[in-house]
């Protein structure tokens, strides 16, 4: 898309490690979320199971039938200290076919994340699957299992020498000569965790760096713009600082501005601050122009000071000293109030984004871009 808007598109790759993923299956299931899950790298991996769905309402394998004859055990635990390998072992000794494990559910707003269960080294690797769901999908397999106990295919994959990309589209300014032509950058990533469809975090935030692209393709600039989609950054930023890694001091300090869109379309009610972040604090170029654009757009009201937090790609770049900003919905009182759909299977465009949100982020930060990007 950025190509066919004019830019220069440059996809640089890097390595990331290695995955252990896995899915569920069932014309039972609920259509709309996500089920993407986590694997044990000790369970059964590049395997597909079915069987039917077993609750263990009790963490003593003990209870279960003597024969599993192949079930998926499920076992919602109660407890954060339940001792999962002993409990995969003693259910494949009795026949299942595969395990769903979970977590306890987190305080409102949070919701548990799928995860990768670990499978401890002390014992025997198991020979089934065993797989980690989030809190959205237990309830929704719980309720699955009440209307009437499903059969389930459970699928796991081991993910080697994987290859991850950034996406960079550029395009030279039409003011200064080039030597002293700086640069204005717009970012988001484009990665999700797993288990979460990603259509706030961090969906929003590429549609806001792409439809801005298209509308500032044309206009005059003093600065170079460059519009950046991260790969990676749910697992350490790891596309953002492989990019700022290879910047020389030149190109660093070239760079004017960074903004970063992270989370910029939730629905959730209570998120109701529009939150300008900065890593270390401090009041930069960046995030005065955004509070500027505020400013003149009307915004200003539902907009936060400047206030400390890393945990996104802007981070990458404050870390070496470039002007940079992250920016996104969050709870009035603290950006750690992030909403419950927040790295969730129901993280989904019907679920948890607004238009009008998504709206007033892109003219923000399109004012912002292009008030730094022309002077």
């Amino acid at each position: 898309m950025l190509d066919e808007y004019g830019y220069d598109v440059d996809m640089p790759s890097f390595s990331v490690p290695d995955r252990y993923l896995g899915e569920l299956a069932s014309p039972g299931l609920d259509a709309a979320l996500c089920w993407g899950v986590g694997a044990a790298a000790r369970g059964a991996l590049d395997v597909s199971v079915t069987g039917p769905v077993v609750v263990a309402e009790s963490a003593d394998p003990l209870a279960l039938p003597e024969d599993l004859g192949g079930a998926v055990v499920l076992r919602p635990i109660t407890a954060a200290n339940e001792n999962l390998t002993a409990f995969v072992l003693a259910v494949q000794a009795r026949g299942a076919g595969a395990v769903i494990w979970t977590r306890v559910d987190s305080a409102y707003p949070r919701q548990a994340s799928a995860f990768v269960p670990s499978l401890s080294t002390a014992s025997p690797a198991a020979t089934i699957p065993v797989v980690g769901v989030g809190q959205v999908q237990k309830h929704a397999l719980l309720d699955a299992v009440a209307a009437g106990p499903p059969t389930l295919t459970v699928t796991t994959t081991h993910h080697r020498n994987l290859t991850s990309y950034n996406v960079i589209g550029s395009r030279p300014g039409t003011g200064r000569p080039d030597p002293t032509r700086q640069n204005v950058m717009v970012c988001a990533h484009y990665d999700s965790v797993i288990g979460a469809r990603g259509a706030n975090d961090d969906g929003s935030g590429t549609v806001l760096t792409l439809e801005l692209a298209r509308v500032l393709r044309d206009l005059p600039t003093s600065t170079n713009l460059q519009f950046a989609l991260w790969g990676s950054e749910e697992v350490g930023f790891v596309g953002s600082r492989t990019y700022v890694a290879g910047m020389d001091a030149g190109a660093r300090a070239a760079m004017r501005g960074v903004f970063n869109n992270d989370m910029v379309g939730t629905s959730w009610d209570p998120a109701e601050r529009y939150w300008g972040l900065s890593y270390d604090g401090q009041p930069n170029v960046v995030n005065a122009e955004v509070l500027a654009a505020g400013d003149r757009l009307g915004y200003r009201t539902h907009m936060s000071d400047v206030t400390q937090r890393g945990a996104s790609d802007h981070q990458s770049f404050q870390e070496v000293g470039v002007p940079s900003g992250n920016f996104s919905w969050r709870g009035a009182d603290t950006p750690a109030l992030l909403e419950p759909p927040y790295h969730s299977a129901d993280d989904t465009i019907a679920a948890n984004i607004s238009a009008e949100r998504l709206a007033v982020s892109i003219e923000i930060i399109g004012c912002a871009t292009y008030a730094l990007a022309r002077a």
